[in-house]
């Protein structure tokens, strides 16, 4: 299987939004399986499986293996994909650059003597920062700036060509204009068929208008599903980015853009501060920032309702203590609505 047509493999892949609904109790069968092949792997048979605490796409267990803590995760999707072997080795790539990762102890996404592909990780004692903020005990300006000082450490990371990344770490597109605008259409029709949007054409216009700031001359790496929850941590301590599986070679704006997918401006001034302690904001930032940020709540739209996300109440790790799926739809409009005007206008930060 592979991504290269993919703009965002949880809506884009073949069987679309598998593993982002609920899930009925795992397979023992599969289990099982998993149990035989970590023997095999690390020649052992002290080998004792729990159930992972996981919000992915991925199946996830808790693995001591000779009494060593892992963290597993199984594809087990029908697309047959290999792309957690992609995944291990950027791991590596982001932890040389400076920014901590779980290390990767073994990966088999060969599929040849199972039917999943399956990585075993480093297993970290940290809750995910999503948990301290929903207890509103996260130390924000000081998580902020640490993730934009990662976001800023990752982009040294750079690739040949844009888009997914290959089994060479190797973008499938061959110019940034031609990955942004995958399925793009097709994102649109399907939120204005479901009654989401009803200026898909404006949208449009505007992000035509904007072509000029998608000719890039190289990629950089992009988390591209950059979050508290796929950062692990005390409360104003950063222990590990974690899911760098929707990574891709692309626009040095495009991860500070999904932090305000989810945050206000006073986040987004501390993580541009991070950032800049780094390294410099590139040009046209603002409107790069702005044209991002929309097309990354399309995508995040299109899997909320696909996914049935806004009929989930506050124990979905998306929706705040207090909230519920109905305030969450609100927000994914207001969102949308934010991004447009600030690449229309310009617009400083203040506007989130």
């Amino acid at each position: 299987m592979s991504r290269r047509d993919i703009y965002y493999w949880k809506c884009d892949r073949p069987a679309a939004f598998h593993g982002t609904q609920s899930r009925d109790e795992v397979d023992a069968n599969l289990a099982a399986q998993l149990e035989k092949e970590l023997c095999r792997h690390f020649d052992t048979k002290n080998v004792v499986l729990s159930p992972g605490a996981g919000q992915g796409n991925h199946l996830t267990w808790n693995a001591d293996v000779d009494e060593k803590p892992l963290f597993v995760r199984v594809e087990n999707g029908p697309e047959k994909d290999a792309h957690l072997a992609v995944e291990s080795a950027l791991l590596d790539r982001v932890r040389a650059a400076g920014v901590v990762t779980p290390r990767v102890f073994g990966c088999d996404a060969s599929r040849s003597r199972v039917s999943f592909a399956w990585q075993a990780l480093e297993r970290i004692s940290a809750p995910d920062l999503n948990h301290w903020f929903k207890q509103e005990t996260l130390e924000v300006p000081k998580i902020a700036f640490e993730i934009g000082v990662a976001v800023a450490k990752w982009q040294a990371i750079t690739f040949e060509g844009f888009g997914v990344l290959d089994e060479h770490l190797r973008g499938y597109r061959a110019s940034y204009a031609d990955y942004f605008h995958l399925r793009l259409d097709e994102h649109l029709r399907f939120l204005t068929n479901r009654g989401f949007l009803a200026n898909a054409d404006e949208i449009r216009a505007e992000v035509e208008n904007h072509r000029a700031l998608l000719e890039l001359p190289q990629g950089c790496l992009v988390h591209k599903d950059l979050a508290l929850w796929n950062i692990l941590g005390t409360h104003d301590e950063i222990s590990a980015f974690i899911d760098f599986d929707d990574a891709i070679s692309g626009d040095p704006m495009d991860d500070l853009s999904l932090l305000a997918c989810f945050h206000d401006a006073a986040f987004l001034r501390k993580a541009f501060e991070g950032y800049q302690s780094v390294r410099a904001l590139p040009e046209e930032h603002v409107r790069r920032f702005w044209l991002h940020l929309l097309r990354n709540m399309m995508v995040k739209a299109v899997i909320r309702i696909g996914a049935g996300y806004f009929d989930r109440d506050d124990g979905f790790f998306l929706i705040g203590s207090g909230s519920s799926g109905a305030s969450l739809r609100e927000t994914t409009l207001s969102k949308l609505a934010t991004a447009l005007r600030g690449l229309r206008e310009g617009s400083g930060l203040d506007i989130l």
